[in-house]
C-alpha cells in the first residue's frame, strides 16, 4: 500500500447517524387506524431524522387499557415485562445511543422504556408526558402509577401543552422539563382564496362520545346562528358518527359530509379549498387539524382554551356561546387574509418540523454526549 492509500485508508469515512429506539405505547406510527396520535408519532420520527439521527421503531405492543380493567391492565403488564426482556436482548449487542417514547400517560403507561434503558444505560426521554392527578385512585390508579414511575425515570420530558406542564411542575419535575411546541410538516404555502359570495367552511376532527362530541354539539349550535350564504364540508366518522349527524340535522342542506379522507395530499386540497377551519376544540389536548388548516394557511375558529391559545394565531370565542362563536365565525371570514398570513407565520415560527428537529437535536445530543 503507497503512502498517499494508506493515509486515505486511515481517514475515518462518514460517521453512523446517532440510532433513537422509538417507542408508541397508545398507538404505533404505522396503526392501520389514523388518528391524531399515529400522525404525532409519525411525524415525531420524521423530527429525530431531520435533526441527524437513526430513529428505529423498536415495538408495536399496544399498551392502552380504555375501559379501565384491572385484568387487563395485568395483561398488558405481563406482555410488557415479556416484550422489554425480548427488546434489551436484541438491542444488547448494538444499543441505540437513547429511547425516546411519543405519549405515556395513566391509559397508556410506557411499560418498556425505562426498563429497557435501564439494562441498556441509555438516556431515556419522552415526548407528550402527561399526569393526571384524579387518576392515582379508581379503575386507573395501576396504570397512573406507572405511567408517573416512567416520567420521573425520564431524563428529558418534552411537554407540549399548559395542561401537561402544569401537573408536571406540581410533581416535582420540573428540571427534566422543556417545552415542544405541537409541530408538523408545513409544506409550501398555498395560493391565495378568491373572494366568493358562498363562504366555505371546513371542520376536520374524529366522531367520538365526550369532548368531541360536544365539540360538534357546540359547532352546530354556533352555525345556527350564522347569517349569510355558507357551506360546511366536514372531514371525519368514528362511533358517533350517528349523534353528530342528528346534531347537524336542522343543517342538513348546508352542510356535506366527506367522510374520513387518509390520503395526506386530499386533506390538504380541503384545507387549500375553504376559507376558514371550524372546531370549537372542547378540551383539546394538541389540536393537529388547527396546525393542518393554519400551515395551509387556513385561518381557525376555535373556542378559548389552553391549548387554542397555544397554537391558534386567530381572536378565540369564549365557551360554550353559540351566538358569539357565530360573530367569532363572521369575524375571521371578514378579516380572513390577515389571519392567513398570521397562521402561516405562526406555524412557520413555533409549530414547523424543523424547529421541533433543532430543540430535539440540541436536547438529545446533549443526553447523548453526556451518556
Amino acid at each position: 500500500m503507497t503512502i498517499a492509500a494508506r493515509d486515505i485508508a486511515a481517514r475515518p469515512g462518514p460517521a453512523e447517524p446517532p440510532r433513537i429506539a422509538v417507542y408508541a405505547p397508545m398507538k404505533p406510527p404505522d396503526d392501520p387506524v389514523p388518528s391524531g396520535d399515529r400522525e404525532i408519532a409519525r411525524l415525531t420520527m420524521a423530527a429525530l431524522a431531520a435533526a441527524g439521527f437513526a430513529p428505529e421503531l423498536v415495538s408495536r405492543l399496544k399498551l392502552r387499557d380504555g375501559e379501565g380493567s384491572a385484568a387487563a391492565q395485568a395483561r398488558l403488564v405481563r406482555a410488557a415485562e415479556a416484550e422489554a426482556d425480548r427488546l434489551a436482548a436484541a438491542l444488547a449487542p448494538a444499543p441505540p445511543a437513547a429511547w425516546l417514547t411519543y405519549h405515556c400517560y395513566w391509559k397508556a403507561p410506557d411499560l418498556l422504556g425505562p426498563a429497557v434503558a435501564d439494562r441498556l444505560g441509555i438516556p431515556y426521554a419522552i415526548t407528550e408526558p402527561s399526569i393526571s392527578p384524579k387518576r392515582r385512585t379508581g379503575p386507573w390508579a395501576g396504570f397512573a402509577a406507572r405511567a408517573e414511575a416512567a416520567i420521573a425515570r425520564a431524563d428529558r420530558l418534552f411537554w407540549s401543552t399548559a395542561r401537561d406542564r402544569t401537573a408536571l411542575e406540581m410533581a416535582g419535575h420540573g428540571g427534566a422539563m422543556v417545552h415542544l411546541p405541537p409541530f408538523l410538516e408545513a409544506g409550501p404555502p398555498v395560493a391565495p382564496r378568491p373572494a366568493r359570495p358562498r363562504l366555505r367552511l371546513l371542520t376536520v376532527a374524529m366522531m367520538r362520545p365526550g369532548d368531541k362530541l360536544e365539540s360538534y354539539r357546540r359547532l352546530a349550535a354556533g352555525l345556527a346562528h350564522l347569517a349569510g350564504d355558507w357551506q360546511l364540508r366536514i372531514v371525519g366518522t368514528g362511533p358517533a358518527a350517528d349523534a353528530v349527524g342528528a346534531l347537524f340535522a336542522p343543517l342538513a342542506a348546508r352542510v356535506r359530509w366527506l367522510g374520513p379522507v387518509a390520503d395526506p395530499l386530499r386533506l390538504r386540497a380541503e384545507y387549500a379549498a375553504a376559507d376558514l377551519l371550524l372546531w370549537p376544540g372542547v378540551a383539546e389536548g394538541v389540536g393537529m387539524a388547527w396546525l393542518e388548516a393554519q400551515s395551509a394557511g387556513l385561518p381557525v375558529v376555535a373556542e378559548d382554551g389552553p391549548a387554542a391559545r397555544a397554537c391558534v394565531a386567530a381572536p378565540l370565542a369564549p365557551p360554550d356561546d353559540a351566538p358569539a362563536y357565530a360573530a367569532a365565525i363572521a369575524a375571521a371570514a371578514a378579516g380572513r387574509e390577515a389571519l392567513s398570513a398570521a397562521a402561516r407565520a405562526r406555524i412557520e415560527a413555533r409549530h414547523s418540523l424543523e424547529a421541533a428537529a433543532r430543540l430535539l437535536g440540541a436536547e438529545l445530543g446533549a443526553l447523548i454526549a453526556r451518556r
